[in-house]
């Protein structure tokens, strides 16, 4: 049986910890790790300990990490119980937290709350089901994620009792993370995406990455009756929204339709709509045929077949141009399905640990994408010239 060794600020957290405890941090300080010793400690004395987590992802890395430390005084464990028991009598219990009973009717002498920043029923899992199981054995709990705005767990982490600890730990404070690795997510991600992912900062914007201030002020009522001099095009073959946004030489939103229409209809709009105008349209995938019947007539056309990665034709440099160009006041946008897109939209982490940015589940995010590439096609022709751009792709 081994635990994990922990670094001098994980250690120091255990110095300080009180019965309720609160740990803000960012991604890979190393809580996972403190979560599984904090767990096996009072389960190897013979005590019940609970763990809660919002996803069922979470959860069996833990349950499997356990497993592999606790291997040598495990008596029992079930995958669909969601259990691990010990010869000393200790028992581990694992729960989601999509469930607001969570918990309920146990009794502990831990638990762990973990991710719970990203909990929506953070408040009523706690309060009705989880507080109570500390009761019998006077047990202590530990509530440990990276910010997501200010709720619930904000409220935790500011709480005023002897009984209650809270620290922020950043990125930083785990000596084994390359400092130039944070350095180099600092200058590749947004502001507000960094500090609150890297440096555990809380945020009013929750899953928003351009911020809801910055938002408001790029707000305007009417259109900019200058003539378009940008476009961004956003093409639908589905059940999505064509939309077209034109962007004046100041960067103030002119010119904006959105429709679904047969392809045929869809391509003579484009085409009757920007001439020759400077702009980027999506030719990812089926856009691509649209691009090149389009790109004999619409002289200043270009197309953008999106990549992965982070490279320059990829949807993660885009939309951080987007963010940019909102949080540097350069663009205002109109007070309607754009703006109602951006204010909805959102980021997250995928399995490899990369931003992903899309829209919530059921919405669209037409608007914003052709918002970013109008973006990005004033922010390559600083000075307006038509001019026929060729074959040449974005690159």
């Amino acid at each position: 049986m081994s635990l994990y060794k922990l670094h001098p600020n994980q250690q120091k957290i255990r110095e300080q910890a009180k019965r309720f405890n609160v740990l803000n941090c960012g991604r890979r300080f190393g809580k996972s790790k403190l979560a599984v010793n904090l767990l096996a400690e009072p389960v190897l004395e013979g005590y019940p300990v609970g763990y809660f987590t919002p996803t069922y992802k979470l959860l069996w890395e833990q349950f499997k990490d356990l497993s592999r430390r606790l291997e040598d005084v495990i008596s029992h464990q079930s995958k669909t119980d969601k259990i691990i028991e010990l010869k000393t009598g200790g028992i581990i219990e694992f729960w989601t937290m999509d469930d607001p009973n969570a918990g309920r009717s146990r009794k502990y002498k831990r638990v762990v709350l973990d991710e719970v920043a990203m909990s929506r029923y953070l408040e009523e899992v706690w309060q009705e089901a989880v507080r109570p199981t500390l009761t019998d054995l006077k047990g202590d709990a530990w509530f440990m994620s990276t910010p997501k705005g200010r709720n619930f767990y904000y409220s935790l982490y500011h709480k005023d009792h002897k009984d209650w600890q809270s620290w922020t730990m950043p990125t930083s404070a785990n000596p084994y993370i390359d400092p130039e690795e944070i350095e180099e997510a600092r200058q590749d991600l947004p502001k507000l995406i960094f500090e609150q992912e890297y440096l555990a900062k809380f945020s009013e914007n929750e899953l928003n990455p351009f911020g809801y201030d910055y938002l408001d002020a790029a707000i305007i009522d009417q259109l900019s009756t200058n003539e378009p001099r940008y476009y961004g095009i956003d093409v639908a073959f589905k059940q999505d929204w064509t939309v077209i946004i034109g962007l004046d030489e100041e960067g103030n939103m002119c010119h904006y339709q959105r429709f679904q229409k047969p392809l045929p209809e869809t391509e003579r709009i484009i085409k009757e709509t920007i001439k020759d105008t400077r702009a980027i349209m999506d030719s990812t995938g089926l856009g691509q045929s649209m691009y090149q019947s389009l790109r004999g007539s619409c002289l200043g056309l270009k197309g953008m077949t999106y990549t992965s990665g982070k490279g320059d034709n990829s949807k993660f440099r885009l939309i951080n141009g987007l963010i940019s160009a909102f949080q540097k006041y350069e663009i205002k946008i109109l007070k309607s399905e754009v703006s109602k897109e951006c204010f909805n939209f959102t980021y997250e982490y995928s399995a490899s640990g990369d931003i992903k940015y899309n829209a919530p589940t059921g919405l669209h995010d037409d608007c914003v994408n052709a918002l970013a590439l109008a973006v990005k096609c004033r922010e390559l022709a600083p000075v307006y010239q038509p001019f026929r751009l060729g074959d040449e792709y974005i690159e």
